[in-house]
């Protein structure tokens, strides 16, 4: 049944993905896209806090959470194989001074493996890490199209991490991360003549940049009973400062377009030599990032924590555009949020075994428009629901939250995210009870 479902989650997520843009924010126009959340459904539905540490689930934010001891509670046997897969829907109502409209985008999330190997653990999987799916348009003072741009793609992430307990309460651990993938917009600048009608021939600047590159995540995680039943948890990561090399390609056509369908049909093309402006082959600079944070609970009953990120967004650069309104700030997160299971061993009531989440973040994004900082809330609820063996369950979360501004002529997002995954465990490494 469990394989089924599976099986069914993937292709539907797949055919998403491929159908729709990973984003329709108008603010993954700016530099290489917007930053996708790095973490499972149950970080995100409790608020993205990504300190919390257990033997049945991937923590996708902390390698050091992937070693570990052997489980007293199950007879000092390994901790279980995880796999985890998950994918959401996001629909927002944007909001301007004068206008407003509802875009919607379906992804998906994240594709991950957790194997443990005595102290060890290792993990590898696929996730975006940046997403592009914007349409725009500028208007004339008379109220006819100045400008339209178009943008899609983004930077994908294929990691391999390890983490090693060093003590009883103690794991250290590593991401090496692949970034790959690829932005494309269009720009084109209507003209017209002096009756004010568009001329017949119209041109748009297009570019495509393919991007790769190398970066690492390094993690502390440490836990231990301060009291009889009382546990801390604290974690720390620190990603250092990388470059992402982007090669860049840029040409211009001259098109019309068909007043009644708004078809482009291409006339003439041009390619812009970007090797005599040595933009051709350009280096991105991905920022620094730093993450801390603890909290108490109850092993296997409730937990509540606090973590703080802060990123060194300023240090981001894009030799390939210099003039698009937008600065880099140094950006930081606050996340504060928990989980509730009423009875994990319940044999008399399903929901009683059943996981509640809850959590909110409060987020400065780093950039700044028209000298407005945009800045993001949101709030999220979940629940983890027991499918099929105690180990493995299925997770729900919905986050309700809002990004950017109607200032300086700027959008405001109003958005709600639906998410879903599927946390599968496995017991491979058995002891032998019989020889």
């Amino acid at each position: 049944m469990i394989k089924k479902l599976l099986l069914v989650f993937i292709a539907c997520f797949a055919v998403q993905s491929y159908a729709q843009e990973g984003t329709a924010s108008p603010y993954s126009f700016f530099g290489i896209g917007s930053l996708k959340f790095k973490g499972t459904v149950e970080n995100r539905s409790m608020g993205g806090l990504s300190i919390y540490k257990d033997s049945i689930h991937i923590n996708l934010r902390n390698p050091a959470t992937y070693g570990g001891n052997n489980i007293d509670f199950y007879q000092k046997e390994s901790r279980p194989v995880k796999f985890s897969v998950g994918g959401g829907h996001s629909s927002s109502n944007l909001e301007s001074n004068n206008s407003s409209d509802r875009v919607q985008s379906s992804t998906f999330d994240y594709l991950a493996l957790s194997v443990p190997i005595g102290k060890f653990g290792f993990g590898f999987g696929l996730l975006p890490y940046t997403s592009v799916g914007y349409k725009l348009e500028n208007s004339n003072p008379n109220g006819t199209i100045d400008t339209r741009f178009n943008g899609s793609g983004g930077l994908n992430k294929a990691f391999l991490s390890v983490g090693y307990q060093l003590t009883k309460g103690l794991s250290i651990g590593v991401d090496a991360n692949y970034n790959f993938g690829n932005i494309e917009n269009t720009t084109l600048e209507f003209r017209y003549n002096n009756e004010g009608e568009p001329l017949q021939a119209q041109t748009k600047e297009s570019n495509r940049s393919d991007l790769s590159g190398l970066n690492f995540n390094i993690g502390l995680h440490y836990q231990t009973m301060i009291t009889d039943k009382l546990e801390l948890q604290s974690a720390l990561t620190y990603s250092p400062t990388s470059d992402i090399t982007s090669r860049n390609e840029r040409f211009f056509n001259t098109l019309t377009i068909n007043a009644n369908t708004g078809s482009e049909f291409i006339i003439n093309t041009i390619d812009a030599d970007l090797e005599a402006l040595d933009l051709d082959k350009t280096n991105l600079t991905l920022p620094s990032k730093f993450t801390i944070g603890a909290g108490i609970g109850q092993p296997r009953k409730w937990f509540a924590g606090i973590d703080y990120t802060s990123q060194k967004t300023s240090e981001f650069s894009n030799p390939l555009y210099t003039n698009t309104g937008v600065t880099y700030e140094d950006a930081s997160a606050l996340s504060i949020g928990g989980f509730y299971i009423p009875k994990y061993n319940s044999f008399t009531s399903y929901w009683q075994r059943v996981v509640y989440r809850a959590g909110v973040r409060f987020e400065n994004t780093g950039l700044n428009v028209n000298n407005e900082s945009i800045k993001e809330f949101g709030m999220s609820f979940g629940v983890g629901i027991p499918v099929g063996t105690i180990f493995s369950n299925a997770n729900l979360g919905v986050e309700i939250g809002q990004r950017g501004t109607t200032n300086a002529n700027l959008i405001k997002e109003n958005f709600v995210n639906f998410q879903l995954s599927l946390s599968l465990n496995d017991r491979w490494f058995k002891r032998r009870k019989y020889n």
